[in-house]
């Protein structure tokens, strides 16, 4: 068996510009929540605080998530066509891992998420989906031979503890079932899997070519699981439309993006920590936008969040070791 060789540590300019991509993967996926929230908010219930008038949309969660996948597996393979040929191939042997990528790492968290928002509520499931760094460390040790200081546990201890805070876990804010639970734990669990098959497909596959595989087998998966009329009726409201490309675009093929560059060059652990960033940027843009409370402990919690990121970031750890490919 080949000798694992260690890589050393990536320069500073590649861990700034890693978790400056993540952090911007963080905004987009709190951009896409926001937009979720506008467009299925009733009209007639609108708090004077609001900027904007919701659209009230009756599109189910996963018919969204079918409609996103779709459209932005289109545009992307629109781009790519014009631009960047060379990232649509790859070869017979690396199918499965893609469609596994794609079925289970990226259409299989989109569906848990929304499970667990069905079953309890958007704060619940947010929390336990950022349990997944915890795991991410767990399997990056087991599996990646990531090396492991204090640094990375009480980074991730941080970032879970503020995402709890800001999601409002202490002032009573979750909605708890069993079945609540068991979603939202296996939705952290394939955000887990999709940053460890991330990390380890950016040193095989440009993120323009993961990001498009993953989003034609994601999209395949919703248009079996629920009909093709189904998903393409979704975009029969003009302004729904509209909206689901948006979130296609800013939601989806710009952050999926962006994380998986961020996996490449800080890693896996880190990675998943910045992008805890997300509650703290939809809890702030929520007030704004929405006029929603913003109280001390959410801001406390925001606060955690950014020092587990700071005190990760000065580790200026090795991306994890990876056996060598063939």
């Amino acid at each position: 068996m080949s000798e694992v060789v260690r890589p050393p540590s990536p320069p500073l300019e590649h861990r700034t510009r890693g978790y400056l991509l993540a952090a911007f993967a963080a905004a987009c996926w709190a951009a896409g929540g926001l937009t979720a929230k506008w467009m299925f908010t009733a009209p007639t219930d609108v708090p004077a605080s609001w900027l904007v008038r919701p659209l009230g949309i009756a599109v189910p969660p996963a018919v969204l998530a079918g409609g996103r996948a779709l459209s932005a597996f289109l545009l992307l393979a629109a781009f790519l066509l014009a631009a960047r040929r060379k990232d649509l191939k790859v070869s017979l042997r690396d199918v499965p891992f893609l469609a596994v990528f794609g079925v289970v790492a990226l259409a299989g968290m989109h569906f848990t998420y929304f499970k667990t928002i069905s079953l309890t509520n958007v704060a619940t499931a947010i929390l336990l989906e950022y349990l997944a760094p915890v795991l991410v460390l767990i399997m990056s040790v087991v599996f990646l031979r990531e090396r492991v200081t204090w640094v990375l546990p009480a980074g991730v201890s941080l970032s879970v503890v503020g995402c709890a805070l800001v999601v409002g876990a202490v002032g009573g804010g979750l909605v708890v079932s069993a079945a609540g639970i068991a979603w939202g734990l296996a939705s952290a669990v394939l955000f887990a899997t999709y940053s460890l098959m991330g990390t380890y497909a950016t040193r095989r596959f440009t993120p323009w070519t993961l990001l498009f595989w993953g989003l034609g087998f994601a999209a395949l998966f919703w248009l079996v699981a629920l009909g093709p009329k189904v998903v393409l009726d979704s975009f029969a409201d003009p302004v729904a439309a509209v909206a689901i490309v948006f979130i296609a675009v800013v939601s989806t093929i710009m952050p999926f993006g962006a994380f998986l560059t961020a996996l490449h060059l800080i890693g896996p652990t880190p990675a998943t920590i910045t992008a805890t960033l997300e509650p703290m940027l939809a809890g702030i843009a929520a007030f704004v936008i929405f006029g929603e409370k913003l109280t001390v402990v959410q801001l406390l919690g925001g606060a955690l969040v950014i020092a587990a990121i700071v005190l990760v970031q000065s580790q200026g750890a090795a991306a994890p070791a990876l056996p060598p490919q063939d």
